[in-house]
């Protein structure tokens, strides 16, 4: 066999070859779905409302466009901070709670911490390597895929109806998918660090569970961290969205005030979010840069 027909092939051709089977999928779903451009033209009525809409942009309110505003009923700038303040805290609590399922899932996910050691497993050990081990991270990895299955929002018409509304199910809602999503980034990313340390601890009478946690782990962490982060930023987004549900978010104020046509006040409330999430932003970057230096 000639040797050039031995050589592995080249990722750029496979990559192109990737590249090109999803714009071939891309454009089929396009057509099975019967989609055209000139649907994302809108009608005159549409272009007058847009025109509206964005023109608020540059002049949001900054108080109740409301017609009659009843005794005792805070200023808008209050009502966007409050709301602003409600996303925040929803978000935070909702990320804890994800982030536990996350880390206790993701343990359970990975397989760093077993299956290196399969063929010196001996009585018991064995037994938990070779049977237990394969199936608590086969179901686990089975279960994470159940929860980032349903949307938070499909999560969150199942918690309305199941205790009503309030702000724990929001919360749960948000931590479901955001715990299956945090386990599985970090199960794929503590299996794919780098293992010089760990083996190193093991050689010097460690045992697997000591290299997991300071040989692996540590070697993940800066990942596992920017990765959180970046997690948090997304439920923020999602905890604001839940207002549409009737939770007191952002969200809230966003669909009474767009249902009214008051676009400055819609304009005040986006600015609110957006402020919110640039704060999260600079915080975040400077909690990355101090905890990894």
């Amino acid at each position: 066999m000639n040797p050039d027909e031995l050589r592995a092939p080249s990722p750029v051709g496979v990559r192109l070859a990737l590249l090109l089977s999803l714009i071939g999928a891309g454009v089929a779903s396009f057509l099975s779905l019967g989609l055209s451009p000139d649907e994302l033209w809108p009608g005159a009525g549409g272009l007058t409302t847009a025109g509206r809409f964005f023109a608020r942009a540059f002049s949001p309110a900054l108080h109740s466009e409301a017609q009659f505003v009843p005794p005792g009923t805070p200023p808008l700038l209050v009502i966007a901070a409050r709301a602003a303040v409600t996303t925040l805290l929803t978000g935070a609590a909702a990320m804890s709670l994800g982030l536990i399922l996350g880390i206790v899932l993701g343990f359970l996910a990975s397989s760093a911490w077993w299956a290196d050691e399969l063929r010196e497993a001996r009585g018991s050990s064995r037994f938990v390597r070779r049977t237990l081990a394969p199936a608590v991270c086969g179901s686990t990895r089975v279960a994470i895929v159940l929860m980032r299955s349903v949307h938070e929002l499909l999560w969150a018409v199942l918690f309305l109806t199941a205790i009503g509304l309030n702000e724990l199910a929001a919360v749960i809602a948000i931590a479901i998918p955001t715990g299956g999503v945090l386990a599985k980034i970090f199960s794929e990313l503590i299996d794919e660090a780098p293992r010089d340390a760990a083996l190193a601890l093991r050689a010097g009478g460690a045992s697997s569970l000591q290299a997991y946690c300071f040989g692996l782990v540590p070697r993940a962490l800066p990942d596992l961290i920017a990765y959180a982060f970046y997690r948090f930023e997304c439920v923020l987004r999602s905890s604001a969205v839940m207002g549409f549900f009737g939770f007191s978010t952002l969200g809230l104020h966003i669909r009474q005030s767009f249902s009214s046509t008051s676009y400055g006040e819609v304009w005040t409330y986006l600015y609110a979010l957006f402020i919110l999430l640039a704060l999260f932003d600079v915080w975040s970057g400077a909690v990355r840069r101090r905890v990894l230096a």
